[in-house]
């Protein structure tokens, strides 16, 4: 979150004194880089890595990220972060020279080591992926949130935000998701691997457009957030639902414009810095304040390099997928840098680490080449770029230089990874280091393989052959596993069923395995319609609803049969009506309750389906087949671990 020292603004007191700090401090950057005060010699890396807390044998993500740092107080490079089931840690910076890719290959790998030998006792583990396939809604509850005083004034900002009542998240993909939530919780689904570029003052303009130009090529290549909800949606849909989650406006009847707090930018970088950082200040208001007692005028009028405190709260609330950043360096010298946000954690610390080598080595590449790269392709297209590259990953054709159209696959191995090479090189990085690293975004590209393609692939695959709860566990099960071995995602082989040792179902929630896709009737459509339908959708159970979809009743293919005996016996030719003989207070379920109350109100009542309801609104459906299909599975489960050489799974 950059400062950490923050809290809610209580009165307009205490908003007016932060906006004079912030004000200040903008002019005192502009002071530092007219006369020179950053550091422009050197060139540093470095990087930022979220991870997902699972449990060691469900899958689901573990809530245990205040438990993990009272064991980790001697580690102080790791941070919480927005939930208790995500950690960070701070990567050290180094120069962009020698071994500097083979070097944070390491150091990630021994940290997250480390932080993996202090979970056993809590029987727990590190996932790195853009979205853990097994989360869950409910997972997203304000009881979730780290009890940090910084993450509740946040939130409690935002809400204040907020035009209309609830947050809504609506993304198309294979499937589509649309939901509503109570709080900007959504936004913790998102996990990275942040990559920071130190860039001197005077080249700022031209690398920042450099970096926005780059986003989509380098995104598409690395796309690993498909799935959220057990729904198909973007090859990295951390877009979107970053975007939606914090998304505080409210549709209109008119066009103002808005732009949302979560962005790509509105048009190139023109002049310096200072820029950004002022249209943020003019679009955004604050949200938050530090306890900012840093006068940043008096220090620069001693010479002293302030820290521009209220600056760094303000920009640590606008979320820029190119974010600029300020920082001091160990000798007391300011600097700045460009922080890549759009690169999802995972699917491996050499996917990840290969990454960074395609950005930052296209980025210095771009820049030998390149002079002013508005010149060659307009901001309307790199922007155009960015959503197609997050919807479709490495299927999407990009806008390009001279205004060309170019698949994104052939526009990286002609043009972006020589260039790459090519700026790596002059950088001074060491050879082993180039090949290592690129050669890996190579293979991907010649094998048209991503983290988001293999796991579409294989949950697809999981679909049709396992419930869906069982998919995305196995699906979770086979990355951890990957991941464990260290080969590269183009190298995975197809994730399996039989991958998944153990499947513990017990503890799953209503909204977890009901049908969603529901097929209803209303209380005035004819019985002839209902016996029809029955039989058409091969289904033995029907939820009449009102027509604002509230419950009101249910039709069930015994008490069809029995109306239609009723009637012959009776020499009955009125036209029945559903409402005439459905039942009109069936046993319903919330969302929330667990597999094993579904059951016992089904064992205890004799009845073979419970219609899902949210207050009066009708959500989804459970029947005595879906818990046939689970039990089935464990079964199975529990013949192959007597006899590993039966057939089955």
């Amino acid at each position: 979150m950059g400062e950490q020292k923050v809290s809610l603004i209580q009165d307009t007191q205490e908003m007016q004194h932060f906006m004079k700090m912030l004000l200040q401090d903008v002019r005192s950057l502009e002071h530092m880089i007219e006369h020179d005060w950053f550091e422009k010699d050197v060139t540093r890396i470095g990087a930022e890595q979220e991870m997902v807390l699972v449990d060691d044998r469900s899958y689901r993500p573990a809530t245990l990220a205040m438990e993990a740092l009272d064991i980790m107080q001697d580690l102080p490079w790791v941070e919480t972060e927005l939930a208790r089931f995500n950690l960070e840690i701070n990567l050290d910076p180094r120069l962009f020279n020698g071994n500097c890719f083979s070097a944070l290959e390491n150091e990630t790998r021994t940290k997250l080591e480390t932080i993996q030998e202090r979970l056993r006792q809590l029987h727990a583990r590190v996932l790195l992926t853009g979205i853990l396939p097994t989360l869950r809604k409910h997972h997203l509850s304000m009881e979730n949130l780290t009890p940090k005083t910084r993450y509740l004034a946040l939130m409690e900002a935002i809400n204040e935000q907020l035009n209309g009542n609830e947050y809504e998240l609506k993304i198309v993909g294979i499937d589509e998701l649309h939901i509503k939530h109570d709080s900007p919780l959504l936004e913790a689904c998102n996990t990275s691997f942040q990559v920071h570029l130190q860039v001197a003052p005077a080249d700022f303009v031209k690398m920042y457009n450099i970096a926005q130009t780059l986003t989509a090529p380098v995104m598409a290549i690395a796309a690993n957030s498909p799935i959220v909800f057990g729904k198909r949606l973007w090859h990295e849909s951390r877009i979107a639902l970053f975007q939606q989650a914090l998304d505080t406006r409210a549709a209109n009847h008119h066009m103002r414009e808005r732009s949302a707090r979560v962005n790509f930018g509105n048009d190139w970088l023109r002049e310096s810095v200072v820029e950004i950082y002022k249209e943020d200040i003019a679009r955004f208001r604050v949200l938050i304040s530090g306890d900012v007692k840093e006068d940043s005028k008096a220090l620069i009028e001693q010479g002293i390099t302030p820290k521009l405190r209220a600056l760094q709260v303000h920009n640590s609330t606008v979320y820029r997928w190119n974010r600029p950043c300020y920082g001091i360096s160990e000798n007391g010298k300011p600097h700045l840098r460009i922080e890549n946000r759009v690169l999802p954690a995972g699917p491996t610390i050499r996917d990840e680490v290969a990454n960074a080598a395609l950005w930052l080595g296209a980025m210095h590449g771009m820049s030998l080449r390149v002079d002013d790269i508005r010149k060659h392709i307009s901001f309307h297209d790199i922007r155009d770029n960015f959503g197609k590259a997050a919807k479709f990953g490495i299927d999407s054709k990009l806008n390009w230089f001279e205004d060309r159209k170019i698949p994104t696959l052939d526009l990286l191995r002609e043009e972006l990874l020589p260039m790459a090479r090519e700026g790596l090189k002059h950088a001074g990085v060491d050879s082993g280091d180039i090949d290592t690293y690129l050669g890996i975004i190579e293979e991907r590209s010649r094998r048209g393989m991503t983290g988001a393609r293999w796991m579409l692939r294989a949950y697809t695959r999981l679909r049709d052959e396992v419930p869906v709860d069982e998919a995305l566990t196995v699906l979770t099960a086979c990355i951890s596993e990957n991941q464990a071995g260290e080969a590269p995602v183009h190298e995975w082989k197809e994730a399996d069923a039989q991958d998944l040792k153990e499947y513990l179902p017990t503890k799953l929630r209503v909204s977890e395995f009901m049908a969603t896709d529901l097929f209803t009737v209303q209380p005035s459509d004819i019985i002839e319609f209902v016996a029809e339908m029955l039989d058409w959708q091969r289904i033995r159970y029907i939820p009449v609803e009102d027509k604002k979809g509230h419950l009101a009743g249910l039709i069930t293919s015994r008490l069809l049969l029995r109306h239609y005996v009723s009637s012959m016996k009776r020499s009955d030719v009125t036209e029945h009506v559903v409402g005439d003989i459905m039942i009109k207070t069936p046993h319903t379920i919330g969302p929330d309750a667990t597999i094993t109350e579904a059951m016992e109100i089904m064992r205890r009542n004799g009845i073979g389906c419970l219609p899902v309801v949210q207050g009066e609104e009708l959500i989804g459906i459970i029947t005595e087949m879906d818990f046939l299909r689970i039990s089935s599975r464990l079964l199975e489960r529990l013949r192959a671990a007597e006899d590993p050489n039966s057939p089955g799974l």
